[in-house]
């Protein structure tokens, strides 16, 4: 029987096969740069941070729940250990890589990467303008130098250069796709750029002025830690902070992948990946990482939609430590630049700036406040405000709603409330109810009240207090199930209508 695809079928495999080799080439090249930057800024060996990115790109591509996505070692997760390493140094880090993985994988396994759902809209717009900003600015740090009084700004004909280098390459990302789509326009901004500052020997800086790639194979070892209790109390609060904030940052990256592709990943999945991802990395000597928002953009929109492209991009970060450190090493910086600017371009979701007019005013304060606290502390600290704004939001606006109607009749006084009795709505409840002037029996008809926690149940102990003292009685009927149960459980019993 002749198994071989129909010729269509089999153009669209190939096509797909290289424009997720070409998206994953194009995203490693974006990746060496971020991960050697971070893994200096948290004072370690920048070979560090390329192994991380090696292990956690090439793990979670083959073994997450969300095709398409790129993961490295993250800036995020650098910032939150530079402390540790000053103070301990890198072994200690290693170990708090480890253990900061064992949790994520808890985190997994406990199947919590559902809890994205509870992350409001607002709040996403907010992280992903935040983190276009950041991305942007980030990019700043590349138009200063080194000099024997610190560091300085580029002026005179090094700005120059720098600028119009950068300008270069976003004018080739922008206007390559009206030309062909043949290739990832920012791989041949890249790839061009940096053949015309070698042709016309162009001084410029490069990734080779950063940091030296070349390096052997990464080694099995573990870290040279005391394996005591003391050593837990130092690395557990650095590992609990890694967990949170790649856990966090990797399951909003995985919603908004989601979004882009119209399809649907496994979260619960990819925090048991990106976990083992981080466990092995730490075994390896690898910096800590979870999902980059920069890097699995550029992904996206160069065609990398199968788990091929992620392991392609992690396979040749470590082809360049290996093999390729002399040619990567000559990859202008201002050609990087000029794509991760179109980056935060591209993120930033410039259609929330259209809609703060139009959406509730708590909701476009919501965007404001997670975008700002994104850019100016972090982004754990700015999406947790975010949700605890919109969650106060929403419990006073359901706290408002409760309201009920209330039928005199012969045998006494009927209240049918409408609405969710909670925390925030017992003092609107119970300026419902009027126990010295009601008759002697009260029902409340509970055929639209739905009691949702502790401070329900005990705002009708309190009522039915109030009615008892008045030396009155106080019925309900019509108990959804979920109300019995809630009621049963408590032990609170009622006369029933």
């Amino acid at each position: 029987m002749n198994t071989a695809l129909p010729t269509p079928a089999r153009r669209a495999s190939l096509s797909g096969i290289k424009s997720n080799v070409l998206a994953g080439l194009t995203s490693s090249f974006a990746l060496v740069p971020e991960c050697i930057a971070f893994a200096l800024v948290a004072h370690l060996n920048p070979l560090m941070g390329l192994y991380g990115a090696f292990f956690i790109c090439t793990i979670t591509a083959l073994f997450g729940g969300r095709p398409g996505m790129i993961s490295g070692a993250a800036g995020s997760m650098a910032v939150v250990i530079v402390a540790l390493v000053v103070q301990h140094g890198a072994q200690y880090l290693l170990a708090t890589v480890i253990l900061g993985g064992l949790l994520m994988v808890a985190f997994g396994a406990l199947r919590l990467g559902k809890l994205i759902r509870m992350v409001p809209h607002p709040v996403m717009l907010g992280f992903v303008n935040g983190l276009a900003i950041i991305i942007a600015m980030a990019q700043l740090a590349h138009f200063r130098e080194s000099t024997s009084t610190g560091e300085q700004w580029l002026h005179g004909s090094a700005l120059a250069m720098m600028t119009g280098l950068v300008a270069l390459t976003m004018l080739i990302v922008y206007l390559l796709p009206r030309l062909t789509r043949a290739a990832p326009p920012a791989l041949v901004a890249i790839v061009g750029v940096g053949l015309f500052t070698q042709a016309l020997h162009l001084p410029t800086r490069t990734l080779g002025d950063m940091a030296h790639m070349a390096g052997g194979l990464p080694a099995l070892q573990w870290p040279a830690v005391p394996l005591t209790l003391d050593t837990l109390r130092i690395v557990l609060p650095y590992a609990v902070l890694m967990a949170l904030v790649g856990l966090l940052e990797t399951l909003l990256t995985f919603s908004l992948t989601d979004d882009i592709t119209e399809t649907r990943g496994q979260p619960n999945r990819e925090c048991l990946a990106l976990g083992a991802a981080n466990i092995v990395s730490g075994l390896f000597g690898g910096m800590g990482g979870c999902a980059m928002i920069g890097q699995t953009m550029i992904n996206l929109n160069s065609g990398g939609r199968w788990r091929l492209s992620g392991v392609v991009s992690g396979v040749m970060i470590l082809m360049y430590i290996l093999f390729l450190s002399p040619l990567i090493e000559r990859i202008p910086l201002a050609a990087l630049v000029g794509v991760m600017f179109v980056v935060a371009q591209q993120t930033f979701a410039w259609g929330s700036l259209r809609v703060l007019g139009k959406v509730p005013r708590n909701d476009a304060l919501v965007i404001v406040a997670v975008t700002v606290i994104t850019v100016f502390t972090d982004l754990a600290i700015a999406v947790l405000c975010g949700i605890v704004i919109a969650a106060l939001n929403f419990a006073w606006q359901h706290a408002r709603e409760i309201h009920a109607q209330a039928d005199e009749h012969a045998d006494g006084k009927t209240y049918s409330p409408k609405g969710t009795l909670f925390f925030a709505s017992t003092t609107r409840f119970h300026e419902l109810f009027d126990p010295e002037r009601d008759p002697l029996h009260v029902t409340i008809d509970c055929s639209h009240l739905l009691l949702a926690d502790h401070s329900a149940l005990a705002a009708l102990q309190a009522l039915n207090e109030r009615y008892r003292k008045a030396g009155k009685l106080l019925r309900m009927k019509n108990l959804s199930g979920h109300n019995c149960r809630l009621l049963t459980r408590a032990g609170i019993e009622f006369e029933s209508a």
